[in-house]
């Protein structure tokens, strides 16, 4: 998730709102990303997503599957907010979950950095 979350941050760097409503290959890459993140969110451990309560699950999958079932009505203004005013939060958070020695690991067994997509 923490890859995802960098490379949506790459994505963006310099852009003003306008510039990425403009620009389909950054919003394709930032949707893209969201909803792996949503997807890894989803598929942790109810126990591991008790223990980090501040880290706001339910949010992360609930932009997933907006994207994804909604994909052509994305409220693009709502992404922008979302990637500006929520993602450096919720990676401050991933990287002290890091930093703490825990792994993020999905029910399947894919660990933090395994990323697959």
């Amino acid at each position: 998730m923490f890859e995802r979350v960098t490379r949506i941050q790459r994505s963006v760097a310099g852009l003003d709102q306008e510039a990425f409503i403009r620009s389909d290959t950054v919003v394709d890459a930032v949707i893209r990303n969201l909803t792996v993140i949503g997807e890894a969110a989803n598929r942790l451990p109810q126990d591991f997503k008790a223990s980090h309560l501040t880290v706001p699950w339910h949010r992360i999958i609930g932009m997933r599957n907006r994207i994804v079932h909604d994909y052509f009505d994305v409220d693009l203004e709502l992404v922008w907010t979302i990637v500006n005013a929520e993602l450096p939060e919720f990676a401050s958070q991933l990287s002290r979950i890091q930093e703490s020695g825990q792994v993020i690991e999905t029910q399947d067994g894919e660990t933090e950095g395994q990323e697959t997509s």
